[in-house]
């Protein structure tokens, strides 16, 4: 697509010419939008410790649980792709990020008044709507905007994710201990707004100068006919669609996991919720530690090594954390799933990222994520159905073998790919 504009070549070299003469960015965009993706994944994350007293208020089966997950997951995947394109059409990043996080907000709020499962349901598809039009905005504009450190940016902007996740169970457990769940999914949306208006306030003005320069470069022609041309060539690249089946399978692993470890540890462990909320955030600690360095290594060494050998130890730790019972160890192998599971998402991205034209970024984003919501909408409700078939350690087996196929996937990927994908880009 880049070929056919030589204006929009020659814009591009030149934003990167302009890019390096400036010197190194300030972080400050990092930080704030990395704060805003850790709230987005807040929500989530009271969301899974909520669930166990959710169930037992409801009389939900482990089938009932893991399909709610799946419904919200569902709707994620078939708004992934017009939410990317949206994106990439309006342009407007920070006005995009604040409704985002809001909209992701609001709808658990709405659950305080549900009393029934398909209620439940309802306030969850309008979750999985608005979550994903968060992605395609803000990981191309870190990713374009700091083209030499994609890895170590994104991973910055995935420990805000892993932060928002580790702090919130431990938060909400305390919350639990004076409140009703449904007085908590009230309390919580106050952030989250407050965050939405900051972000509308720093990044508004910001959405209509360097990133439409930045991520929509190449874009001179904003046709629908046209975009849908070039999205059309998305589906042919074989890097990006390797890439995101390899992190769906990623993400099936992660979600069957943090919808059903809760409940392992609430029904067959008897854990009270603040001690399920700290089990969660050890696990999201872990992840918060290894995002940056594996994100760090990927520039360095290469997205494929670090990927592939992060897959192979998070199949062998929850194969032990399965094993490992009740004993001290479950905790331990709990750490090692975190580290090594979340080291892969900010190198799938980045790697994702490179793999796509400039223009079409949000799109690519938005392709990625569509495709990985499939896989998490597919996890939880075969692992309810496993659990209630056989048991609950059979489905953790099956978790295992989901982050097996990815990595079969990713050994298919060319070494040369990163490279290529930038010539074409630039070619």
């Amino acid at each position: 697509m880049i070929r056919g504009h030589p204006h929009a070549t020659a814009r591009i070299v030149n934003t990167a010419a302009t890019t390096t003469a400036a010197g190194p960015r300030s972080f400050k965009d990092v930080w704030l939008i990395s704060t805003g993706h850790g709230l987005t994944h807040w929500y989530t994350a009271t969301f899974y410790l909520l669930l166990p007293l959710i169930g037992k208020e409801l009389g939900l089966s482990y089938t009932e649980i893991g399909l709610i997950m799946t419904t919200q997951h569902l709707v994620g995947a078939i708004s992934n792709l017009p939410g990317g394109m949206f994106v990439d059409m309006v342009g407007k990043k920070g006005y995009l990020l604040a409704a985002s996080l809001f909209w992701v907000g609001f709808p658990y709020a709405l659950m305080s008044v549900t009393h029934n499962f398909w209620m439940l349901l309802v306030c969850v598809t309008l979750v999985g709507i608005g979550n994903n039009i968060w992605h395609p905005a803000a990981i191309p504009t870190l990713a374009l905007r700091y083209p030499e450190r994609k890895g170590l940016v994104l991973s910055f902007h995935g420990m805000g994710g892993n932060l928002g996740e580790a702090i919130a169970p431990l938060v909400v457990g305390v919350l639990l201990a004076w409140m009703s769940w449904r007085a908590v999914v009230v309390v919580n949306v106050v952030p989250g707004i407050v965050m939405a208006v900051m972000i509308l306030i720093m990044l508004g003005a910001f959405s209509v100068t360097a990133t439409r320069d930045e991520t929509d470069a190449g874009s001179e022609d904003r046709s629908f006919r046209n975009y849908l041309r070039g999205f059309a060539s998305l589906l042919k690249n074989r890097g990006l669609v390797l890439v995101s089946i390899g992190a769906a399978f990623r993400t099936m692993t992660q979600t069957g996991l943090l919808t059903f470890l809760p409940v392992y540890l609430a029904y067959e462990l008897g854990y009270s919720p603040l001690l399920t909320g700290a089990c969660l955030t050890v696990l999201q600690v872990a992840g918060f530690v290894a995002g940056p360095v594996a994100g760090y290594l990927s520039d360095t060494m290469g997205r494929k090594r670090i990927v592939m050998s992060s897959m192979v130890l998070t199949g062998v730790t929850i194969l032990g954390m399965a094993l490992a019972g009740r004993t001290v160890w479950f905790v331990v192998f709990v750490a090692l799933v975190g580290f090594f599971l979340y080291a892969l998402r900010p190198v799938l991205q980045a790697w994702a990222v490179e793999c796509t034209p400039k223009h079409l970024a949000g799109s690519g984003v938005g392709l990625q994520f569509g495709i990985t919501a499939i896989g998490a909408s597919i996890s939880p409700a075969i692992f309810g159905m496993i659990a209630d078939a056989y048991d609950i350690y059979t489905g953790f087996l099956f978790l295992a073998g989901t982050i097996v196929c990815a990595n079969l996937l990713i050994f298919f990927m060319p070494d040369g790919q990163q490279k290529r994908a930038a010539a074409v880009r630039v070619g």
